[in-house]
């Protein structure tokens, strides 16, 4: 039989709750969650304090398929600049970014998200993004002039000018499910 702990239990990070939204938003993608479940943990990972309590909401869950994307202490140091904004039924945006990771993953599910990398500082020459749109459009706005290599399934660009040989290059590869995914460099009202 186990002590009880008489230290308190850690503090999550955003960091820690964005991970369990993107476990939630993928079991939710796979049938695991129907819309009531989902709603109902997004709102207690978004209230939770401490990582027993994501611990508790992510329980019954399969693990993410890369198992260093756990812990901060267990993310390898090249792993730690990664970021995975998740859009859940209402949106969610991402306008302004300055300091760009080599590589992000963006998970929408039934929420529309905006990712405004015109006014980005990058990591590196390359920035990669990785995109899963279920029921969802992603729009990807990059500065006038910046090369985009797209790939994938539901994925178009509309790009006006070709890329200056400095500039850095964005490689956009998703797959979008009943939902688009776009990459321009300017911003298009609906």
């Amino acid at each position: 039989m186990n002590a009880p702990r008489t230290e308190p239990a850690p503090r999550a990070s955003d960091q820690d709750r964005d991970r369990v939204l993107v476990r939630l938003h993928i079991a939710y993608a796979e049938g695991r969650l129907d819309d009531r479940e989902l709603d109902e943990r997004i709102a207690l990972v978004l209230a939770s304090r401490t990582q027993d309590e994501l611990d508790l909401l992510a329980g019954g869950l399969p693990a993410l398929p890369d198992a260093r994307a756990g812990r901060p202490e267990t993310a390898t140091a090249d792993r730690s600049a990664e970021r995975f904004p998740a859009a859940g039924k209402r949106g969610t945006g991402s306008t302004g970014l300055r300091r760009v990771p080599g590589t992000t993953t963006v998970v929408a599910c039934k929420g529309d998200c905006v990712l405004d990398l015109r006014e980005m500082e990058t990591a590196g020459p390359v920035i990669a993004l990785r995109v899963l749109a279920y029921r969802s459009n992603v729009r990807v706005l990059v500065p006038p002039g910046v090369p985009v290599e797209a790939a994938g399934l539901g994925v178009s660009t509309e790009i006006g000018r070709p890329g200056a040989r400095s500039a850095p290059v964005v490689r956009l590869r998703g797959f979008a499910y009943k939902g688009a995914i776009e990459a321009m460099d300017h911003l298009r009202l609906p």
